[in-house]
């Protein structure tokens, strides 16, 4: 991770920069701040500097987390009565990589672990007693990155104190927090706590400027239901530019299905249409039907007169939603909606999907002639 990846804070990321060239270094530091902020990123950034400084050639192995100088501990749940974090290195490795700003929403998701309990157990403080006993590989420093250090249980969080107190020579810790309230007080006497901000709104928008293509609007409307959290920007973002591709998909459906009736031939476009959409991943198809169904509502509302809760058109592409809406009524509603939702479970159970994209594109093209 570089500094320059990270999004605003260039006040703290001059201060830790400048504690390192001083060698004013703390052997241990608690970043406290929502992960959105930028905690890890400029925990990983900071551990890059130390081991940077030590061994220039050492970036490309902290860039990939492949430093074997450099560990990390995160939450994870117990498989047949065991709970390491090495056990879900590859997971978490993944993760930080594509987003180091990912918060523990997305761990959950990723684990699938909705139903465990996500915590650093007892047996992750022995490990890490266990690998820091050891030499360091590149006879510098080794550091210690413990994600989410406030969900330690009690056993882990007294025994780490231990570590903490007594570290091996060369040895420097850095925890990340979204919350110390229930962090054990020794703990937090032992370390230098530094806090992290919310991301500036300008810090945002330069970099949304910098690295998106984005629209001033949409990127007004980010910022602020961002409120200062790089995860949620990006996630907004990313929702952006899905309802963008799902606008542009459902237009080419619609106007395909309308064909349909007078050119027969059209059903071939839509069988073309269902096998692209059968391409992308499951999540992305369960998403665009939940749009689809949204935009049936939506033309629904329209056309019967209550435009006040129409709060999103589709206006591109010469797209008329006026006279579209006129086609969606009480007598296919029902139908069109009992279809999406037909899909919708064919897809969580795994059918085919292009039958399944196929069949209800077929369909629709039915159900829009059908009068009122």
């Amino acid at each position: 991770m570089n500094w320059e990846q990270i999004v605003g804070h260039e006040e703290l990321k001059n201060l830790l920069k400048d504690s390192i060239k001083s060698n004013r270094v703390s052997h241990a530091q608690l970043f406290v701040g929502k992960d959105g902020y930028g905690t890890l990123p400029l925990a990983m950034a900071f551990a890059k500097e130390i081991l940077r400084k030590e061994n220039e050639h050492s970036s490309a192995k902290v860039d990939s987390l492949n430093h074997l100088d450099l560990h990390f501990s995160f939450p994870v749940f117990k498989v047949n009565r065991t709970a390491l974090s090495s056990l879900f290195f590859d997971e978490f490795r993944t993760m930080m990589l594509e987003n180091p700003y990912s918060n523990n929403e997305d761990w959950s998701a990723i684990l699938e672990s909705e139903n465990k309990q996500l915590s650093i157990y007892v047996e992750e403080i022995d490990e890490i007693n266990k690998k820091f006993a050891l030499k360091s590989f590149e006879g510098g420093s080794k550091i210690l990155i413990v994600w989410q250090a406030d969900k330690m249980n009690s056993d882990a969080a007294n025994k780490f104190l231990k570590f903490l107190e007594e570290p091996p020579k060369n040895t420097y810790i850095i925890l990340t927090a979204s919350n110390i309230d229930f962090m054990l007080p020794t703990i937090l006497s032992r370390t230098q706590i530094v806090e992290i901000p919310r991301i500036k709104e300008d810090d945002l928008s330069q970099f949304l400027m910098n690295n998106k293509q984005i629209s001033s609007d949409n990127q007004n409307k980010i910022i602020f239901q961002a409120q200062g959290n790089w995860n949620t920007a990006k996630k907004l973002l990313q929702s952006e530019n899905m309802d963008s591709e799902f606008e542009e998909q459902f237009i080419m459906w619609v106007r395909e299905a309308f064909q349909v009736k007078k050119k027969p031939e059209f059903l071939k476009n839509i069988v073309l249409w269902g096998r692209r959409i059968a391409t992308w991943n499951k999540e992305k198809q369960l998403n665009f039907l939940e749009y689809c169904a949204e935009m049936f509502r939506l033309a629904l509302l329209q056309n019967y007169g209550n435009e006040s809760l129409v709060y999103k058109k589709i206006e591109s592409g010469s797209f008329k939603w006026d006279s579209f809406s006129k086609f969606i009524h009480g007598a296919n509603i029902e139908a069109i909606l009992e279809e999406i939702s037909n899909a919708d479970y064919h897809l969580e159970r795994n059918g085919n999907t292009k039958i399944i994209w196929t069949d209800l594109g077929i369909k629709l093209s039915r159900y829009l002639h059908k009068k009122p």
